[in-house]
């Protein structure tokens, strides 16, 4: 047999699709993008085929890429497993955890102490990320533990869920950790628009709880609703409430 797949490269490709591209790939595995890069190279080179291309500013998988993605998660599953049963710590010792970015700076340093404390020989890695992309990650054991935001009460004034609750594609067998508190945000001196008017809306990209929540309270309301403003990450979504452009709903953190 000529063709070897090898695990560090296939563990590569497959942190490239959970991340989302090579720079996250990169920074997620602690090694350069240019070492990603090769290896997904070095797995293109045994298939004889492009495996990623470029589409805009992030990489598309081509079909041979998707069908080896799936064979990758099959063999690293299955190492990984391999290893565990002969008592080795496949990952290095490494406690991978997940936050969305609403919850990162109060929830994440006493997740760390506390899990230091527990496994004091392990280290703790983090992960920020949308809830959905987590819950991905959970499923496909890239991350172990997730603290992410999912449905919840019918009143945006309630708070939305922090932890496992089903619902915006948060795993069914996860844990609820607690609630967070929302809030309407945006910048000094902005003004709603008159009644009648359309409110001018920042909002993550779909699917997202919190945005669902703001249309519906407006629509509660009587308020119409104009997205004025999209953004896959929290630091848009401030961007865009600090230039004026709309009011957002955000955690209060």
């Amino acid at each position: 047999m000529n063709g070897v797949l090898d695990i560090v490269p296939l563990r590569s490709l497959v942190a490239v699709a959970e991340c989302g591209g090579f720079h996250r790939a990169a920074a997620a595995l602690h090694i350069t993008q240019s070492a990603v890069s090769q290896h997904v190279r070095k797995l293109e080179k045994v298939l004889d085929r492009p495996l990623v291309v470029r589409d805009g500013r992030r990489g598309r998988f081509t079909p041979a890429g998707e069908a080896l993605l799936a064979e990758a998660r099959r063999i690293l599953s299955a190492h990984d497993e391999a290893l565990r049963r002969l008592g080795v710590e496949s990952s290095g010792g490494v406690i991978v955890v997940g936050s969305s970015e609403h919850a990162a700076d109060q929830l994440l340093p006493e997740i760390a102490t506390g899990l230091r404390a527990v496994f004091p020989q392990r280290q703790v890695r983090f992960r920020l990320d949308r809830s959905g992309r987590l819950a991905q990650a959970v499923d496909n054991g890239s991350v172990d533990v997730a603290v992410m935001l999912s449905g919840g009460p019918s009143s945006a004034e309630d708070g939305v869920p922090a932890g496992g609750v089903p619902g915006d594609g948060v795993p069914a067998g996860g844990v609820p950790a607690g609630a967070l508190p929302l809030g309407w945000f945006a910048a000094p001196g902005f003004r709603l628009p008159p009644p009648g008017a359309p409110v001018p809306l920042i909002a993550f990209d779909e699917p997202c709880a919190l945005r669902r929540r703001a249309v519906e309270v407006l629509a509660a309301a009587g308020r119409s609703t104009a997205i004025v403003g999209e953004a896959a990450y929290l630091a848009g979504i401030l961007a865009a409430a600090r230039a004026g452009l709309g009011v957002a709903v955000l955690a209060r953190v």
